[in-house]
């Protein structure tokens, strides 16, 4: 029997689902008012602790947890600043709201707690509030449902999936205390699935061209055969799912000190359907996250080349993960799962249950 695929709903399908993993997530390419280029990731995740099957989840106290990465880039210096929180305490009221808003902060309160917020203040318009963000977002465009529908398959898993491709973006980014003033453009990506965790490897792309056209690109592989998947959203909101997508690494690698894993960070991408030949490269090499046992990179990219023998720029982000790690210093595995675990168990119900009542 052909499974039953429900049409994404807007803004019922922006809340969160009962599913075993779910995503909000936001990137975006920033410039302060002398042209200096910032760049940021935000992602609040959602899993079932005990189905999602991330092994330092199992111990977690509740049956939904929470978890919350960001970075933040510095182009012209090459630095990045990132948060790893292993757990993210959500208020009672989030999810309460016909458009999305969800309250969360980590529960570590030495110093006090930092509010963190996603609100939709109207229909596709945001503000997003962390560390050291506060951006405000409008959608220039409608949401691209990748696949046609929002509904994507790849080597046997699949996943209800939509983007927001052009969120006009301005506000203030924070630098080692320094309040810095930004506009520029984000990308949002909302994504959930009844899927446990694995260690298939996938390379993703979201860029957005100086032609206002946006184009996502992935390449998911699952050790034994790879799946592709294109969408392009063009300057007047038309949206395509083209066929053919061909994604190929360059030469240009950096390998991490503390994985050993090793990530191609220049890379061409044609989809021959709609003639599009780019080629993408890393502004900053040094941005991998460590998540427990899971490592991965993430981080802001620059697009050149062609489309229809047209020449194109732009900018966008990039997202390997799943790529080898050696991880062969067992001492720095072990210690980050025993600071999980005594993170985790250090927090009984009762006290959560506090820090829920303290959050507005």
């Amino acid at each position: 029997m052909a499974k039953k695929i429900k049409p994404i709903k807007f803004p019922k399908d922006e809340l969160a689902h009962n599913n075993i993993i779910e995503w909000w997530y936001f990137n975006g390419n920033l410039k302060d008012g002398g042209g200096n280029r910032y760049a940021f990731m935000s992602c609040l995740f959602k899993a079932d602790a005990k189905k999602v099957k991330i092994p330092f989840l199992i111990r977690a106290p509740f049956k939904n947890i929470y978890f919350f990465h960001s970075i933040l880039s510095d182009i012209k210096k090459k630095k990045f600043y990132s948060i790893v929180d292993y757990i993210s305490v959500v208020s009672r009221d989030s999810f309460k709201k016909p458009l999305l808003f969800i309250n969360h902060a980590s529960p570590i309160l030495m110093g006090g707690y930092l509010n963190r917020s996603l609100e939709e203040t109207k229909k596709f318009s945001y503000r997003l509030k962390a560390d050291s963000l506060d951006l405000k977002m409008v959608s220039a465009k409608k949401p691209l449902l990748e696949s046609g529908r929002g509904y994507i398959e790849v080597c046997g898993r699949s996943s209800y999936y939509y983007s927001l491709t052009n969120l006009k973006t301005k506000g203030e980014i924070k630098i080692r205390n320094k309040t810095i003033k930004v506009t520029g453009k984000s990308w949002m990506d909302h994504q959930w699935a009844n899927v446990s965790y694995s260690k298939d490897k996938w390379s993703w792309f979201s860029i957005q061209l100086d032609n206002d056209v946006e184009i996502m690109a992935c390449e998911y592989d699952d050790g034994k055969s790879k799946d592709y998947l294109a969408g392009i959203m063009d300057s007047g909101g038309k949206q395509e799912n083209p066929k053919g997508l061909k994604l190929t690494p360059g030469r240009k690698v950096w390998e991490s000190g503390k994985t050993k894993a090793k990530y191609p960070l220049a890379w061409k991408i044609e989809i021959p359907e709609r003639k599009i030949n780019l080629k993408v490269s890393a502004l900053v090499k040094n941005q991998e996250m460590i998540f427990g046992s899971i490592n991965y990179w993430e981080g802001p990219i620059e697009a050149s080349g062609s489309i229809s023998g047209k020449k194109v720029k732009g900018s966008g982000f990039m997202e390997l993960v799943g790529y080898p790690s050696k991880y062969d210093n067992a001492d720095y595995v072990k210690s980050e799962l025993e600071k999980i675990a005594k993170h985790f168990l250090s927090y009984p119900k009762r006290r959560l249950r506090k820090i829920f009542k303290r959050l507005k």
